[in-house]
């Protein structure tokens, strides 16, 4: 890791902090989690909070939950198509992120997405996760993409996420980011397809095609992430036991490793879509305020880029 690269998430909110206020478009804001969340990034310094949807539930969950400052220093859009609000503002450039709130993930992206909103860049859109992994014994981020989009990525999707996943590194200080190609196997297999294509990847990487970061797979799990599992199996390459970034094979896959990393392993997490023209925030109902200040403070990082 770059000595500039950001360790933990109270590193990247220290980042964002530097970087904000951004404003935050928080849709179907009548959600209890996501108000705390926005709250607490305003007090920190680096998200202004735009409140989209019912007027009277936003206003009645924010009192509920203590928070009628937050409602005096926010902007309030009322509507019944906060979807559609969010997509229009961050289209016309009143907002910086856009953060779910009580809404459907696919809801929430259809209204983005829809060609008269503005905000495609024609480049596929990936969900990059990250938390703070402390196997080595020292607290670092790591990245998992993509657990939340693209279902079943062919080759050149895969391509696509590992350029979205190195760009987002690159804003959080890592200066030739470790990529790994996970699988469940570091041997190339014929029953497992995405051995053979996490060798293409690697060798269109060592080409250049992936720029400024090492990209390497297959890799399991342990030899991703631990130096002596490495060693164990003989793997010798710089991303080997100190991935920056885990690429998994499938959205399942992906999903089920960021769900382990935080239920199993107890850490925080944040995670941003990245490939549209503004960093757009999609967390779970489930995640913590905590998850969700961390999103938000990396989407500030991402959008300052």
């Amino acid at each position: 890791m770059s000595a500039r690269s950001i360790h933990s998430f109270s590193e990247l909110r220290r980042r964002a902090r530097k970087l904000g206020p951004k404003r935050v478009a928080v849709v179907m804001a009548d959600d209890d989690i996501a108000l705390a969340a926005v709250w607490e990034a305003l007090q920190l310094g680096f998200a202004h909070p735009v409140l989209i949807g019912d007027d009277a539930n936003i206003r009645r969950v924010a009192s509920a939950g203590g928070l009628d400052e937050l409602i005096r220093r926010s902007e309030i859009v009322a509507t019944d198509q906060p979807a559609v609000a969010a997509a229009e503002m961050a289209g016309g450039g009143r907002a910086d992120l856009i953060l779910k709130g009580h809404i459907r993930t696919d809801a929430l992206l259809h209204a983005l997405l829809n060609e008269e909103a503005g905000l495609r860049s024609g480049r596929l859109l990936s969900d990059i996760l990250f938390y703070e992994d402390i196997l080595s014994g020292t607290k670092r981020l790591i990245g998992i993409t993509d657990g939340g989009l693209n279902v079943a990525p062919n080759l050149d999707q895969k391509k696509k996420i590992i350029h979205n996943a190195i760009e987002v590194l690159h804003c959080l200080g890592f200066a030739r980011p470790k990529i790994a190609l996970m699988s469940a196997t570091e041997s190339i297999s014929e029953a497992l397809p995405s051995t053979a294509e996490a060798a293409a990847l690697t060798e269109f990487g060592r080409r250049g095609g992936f720029g400024e970061a090492d990209v390497f797979g297959p890799l399991a799990l342990d030899n991703a992430l631990l130096t002596s599992a490495a060693e164990a199996k003989g793997i010798r390459n710089p991303v080997a036991g100190q991935a920056d970034c885990m690429v998994v094979p499938t959205v399942e896959a992906g999903n089920l490793l960021g769900k382990a990393v935080k239920y199993f392993a107890g850490s925080q997490c944040a995670h941003v879509v990245v490939g549209a023209k503004v960093p757009i925030l999609i967390p779970s109902r489930v995640e913590s305020v905590d998850d969700k200040i961390n999103a938000i403070a990396l989407g500030v990082i991402y959008g300052s880029r």
